[in-house]
Order: structure tokens, then C-alpha cells, then sequence
């Protein structure tokens, strides 16, 4: 069975507070950007290795991230 999130599920971990490091989208209740955690996987760090430096996330957190990145890309338009 796959336990990768549905598209839609990201919106249970990932929030937007203009409060939190100026309104970058964030998982839930941390000050851990999204993009920080693209960051982290673009330079080979792995899934395990994020939640063993930030026990706040969790497998699942660290996939909203990609869901969220993804659905992102997904809507991107390109003005010519």
C-alpha cells in the first residue's frame, strides 16, 4: 500500500501565517519553512536524515512539503 499523500492532504500540515518567517508557507506549528525543507532533500539530505535533525517533522510533514511544492507547480502559468 501507498502512503504517500493525496494532493489535497498537504493542506493538513502545511499553513501560511503572515507571522511566521513573513508568511512563507511553514509546516504547522514549527517555523520550518517548506522551502527548507526542499532545501535540505536538493542538497542529498534524506528523509531520515531531516527527521533525525528536526524530530518536529515526520515522514509525513516532510511529503506534504513535496505535495505542497508540487501542487505549486503544478497551477505555475507562464506569462508571455
Amino acid at each position: 500500500m501507498n502512503n504517500l499523500l493525496d494532493m489535497t492532504d498537504y493542506r493538513n500540515y502545511i499553513e501560511i501565517r503572515p507571522d511566521v518567517r513573513f508568511g512563507k508557507p511553514c509546516v504547522k506549528s514549527t517555523r520550518i519553512s517548506v522551502s527548507d525543507v526542499l532545501s535540505w532533500m536538493a542538497n542529498g539530505m534524506t528523509t531520515e536524515d531531516i527527521v533525525n535533525d528536526f524530530p518536529e517533522l515526520s515522514e509525513e510533514k516532510i511529503h506534504a512539503c513535496l505535495a505542497y511544492a508540487a501542487d505549486k507547480e503544478h497551477k505555475l502559468r507562464v506569462i508571455q
